[in-house]
């Protein structure tokens, strides 16, 4: 089977009545419940079509390969994202929702922060996600490298902490053992600690009695490093040019400051007020 890989994960969403008998809807679900109970690792072609009682060879004729329908649930997952919180919201309160809307859906689907590398296709619920994360701080006082940037360290920091779990659940599943018993069974470890300083005095004050929730405390202080920035961008706004974020020179007639850095960013920014 030869189709366009693009093709294949947008018409997905375009076709209202998927056909009845084996199709590519109930491939993906049911790789995507397979998955989420073996992970990624455990994902297979031929487990899928076991799992639907066809033949492998069935299903080539709907998806051309693992990496295709990996793709095909990536984007399937993404659809259970909530709509984007109301711009009235203020930048802040709309990113912290939708990234905890990110971190509920990797709860769910862990191995979604498996699905690594460059060159995995977006599909439309995905690139909707996208759209709707780089919304938030459309319009703040950052530069639009720095909004997309911003939005890029956030989602890795999700999948950061997702892919914590997609560990603890693969060991779990290989040795039967749960996280707590394993590390619960290493006191010929603790037995050595007592001669580093620095891990007996967070020990004895109580450092690992109430430990912080990793994602919590990381989503927390990102924000505030992002607010930070927007802070000291506005401070500097009218000394940058908003259309490419470049420093302005001053202005040649007094009285009369200068807003953009160019005559170039001047139509550009004119053209893209005239189309909207």
């Amino acid at each position: 089977m030869s189709q366009d890989p693009v093709e294949l994960l947008w018409r997905q969403q375009e076709e209202p009545e998927p056909r009845p008998g084996l199709n590519v809807g109930r491939i993906v679900r049911a790789a995507v419940e397979l998955a989420d109970a073996e992970g990624l690792e455990g994902l297979s072609m031929r487990k899928v079509a076991d799992r639907l009682g066809f033949t492998t060879m069935s299903l080539y004729r709907h998806v051309p390969g693992r990496d295709q329908l990996v793709d095909l649930m990536s984007d399937e997952v993404m659809g259970e994202h909530p709509p984007a919180p109301p711009a009235e919201e203020g930048w802040r309160a709309r990113l912290e929702a939708i990234a905890r809307q990110a971190w509920e859906i990797r709860k769910r689907h862990p191995w979604l922060a498996e699905v690594r590398g460059t060159r995995h296709l977006p599909g439309p619920r995905g690139v909707a996600h996208y759209d709707d994360m780089l919304a938030t701080l459309t319009g703040t006082a950052l530069r639009p490298s720095e909004v997309i940037a911003t939005i890029g360290l956030l989602g890795r920091f999700v999948d950061a902490e997702a892919l914590v779990l997609v560990e603890r659940q693969r060991e779990e599943r290989r040795s039967g053992v749960s996280e707590e018993e394993w590390w619960g069974g290493r006191d010929s470890l603790y037995e050595r600690l007592d001669r580093y300083s620095a891990i007996t005095h967070l020990w004895e004050s109580g450092g690992w009695h109430h430990p912080e929730d990793s994602f919590e405390f990381g989503l927390r202080r990102l924000l505030d490093g992002i607010e930070t920035l927007i802070q000291e961008r506005d401070e500097t706004r009218d000394e940058t040019c908003p259309e490419c974020g470049k420093a302005l020179e001053p202005a040649a007639t007094p009285g009369r400051p200068r807003v953009y850095c160019s005559r170039a960013c001047q139509q550009r920014a004119y053209r893209k007020r005239a189309t909207t």
